[in-house]
């Protein structure tokens, strides 16, 4: 089982093998992806996502709050860099704006992100102002509700990284959990108040003025071939079609949205 949050190089390379074999195909089927495109990624850490974009002769921007993680990006993708294909910006989104970033955007990419912003409602309609005419937002994240949907994975002690479903106990009993076993309770318990549902996110997408053009659910996530050795598997189409339920065996959900 590979760890992702030891070997981040390995977990670069991942990230853009996974790209192109699921996420690319998948905004594909509502929009071409063509070389010239520009591509913002909200929350890029490393830019592995981002490096599958640039392979396809798009031009890339990625913001990132954690300044540290940027160290490895311009080091993987100096000749990116270099080339001008890429270039990555260390703040706040909310502390930027389109033309800081060099013009509005093509496709707006938020992978494993959506479900750690505060004002969710907030982040969606700051969105619209990166978005060219045409442009479309892609996200990929886990339903809170499923088996590690606290981000356990994480944690330090292997038995807590691996019991499921114990990030949905009351408040209270979990961070006695976490304190006694020395773990970083402050940002667990983060994760848990800004963990986000399927039907919580498509309120939130018709709310701010965007429709869903696509989405596809999966019972085992892509990325858990890499950890696991899992072959990948959407969701079985009866689970998908019980609200509130099928967050519980979702492992992760793919959204493409468009404003209205």
């Amino acid at each position: 089982m590979f760890e992702f949050h030891k070997d981040r190089k390995r977990y670069f390379d991942m990230q853009i093998e996974n790209t192109h074999n699921y996420v690319l195909p998948f905004i594909e089927k509502k929009c071409s992806i063509q070389p010239g495109m520009r591509i913002l990624e909200i929350g890029c850490g490393e830019g592995g996502v981002l490096k599958a974009f640039i392979d396809k002769g798009c031009k890339g921007v990625g913001v990132e709050l954690d300044e540290t993680r940027l160290v490895n990006a311009r080091l993987w993708l100096q000749k990116d860099i270099e080339r001008g294909a890429i270039h990555f910006i260390s703040k706040n989104i909310y502390d930027t704006t389109a033309n800081e970033l060099g013009g509005a955007f093509d496709v707006i990419i938020l992978k494993d992100v959506i479900e750690h912003i505060h004002d969710q409602p907030k982040l969606m309609r700051y969105m619209q102002t990166f978005l060219n005419k045409n442009g479309v937002i892609f996200f990929g994240f886990p339903p809170w509700q499923m088996p590690l949907g606290g981000h356990q994975q994480i944690c330090k002690n292997k038995w807590l990284s691996k019991i499921p479903y114990y990030h949905l106990l009351p408040k209270s009993i979990y961070k006695w959990i976490l304190k006694s076993n020395g773990e970083n309770w402050e940002e667990m318990l983060e994760i848990k108040e800004t963990g986000i549902s399927i039907e919580r996110f498509e309120k939130i997408v018709g709310q701010t003025g965007y429709t869903v053009l696509h989405h596809t659910h999966y019972l085992i996530n892509p990325i858990y071939q890499y950890k696991f050795g899992w072959k990948p598997r959407t969701q079985f189409s009866f689970i998908k079609a019980i609200p509130w339920v099928r967050n519980f065996f979702t492992s992760c959900v793919y959204y493409l949205i468009q404003r209205q």
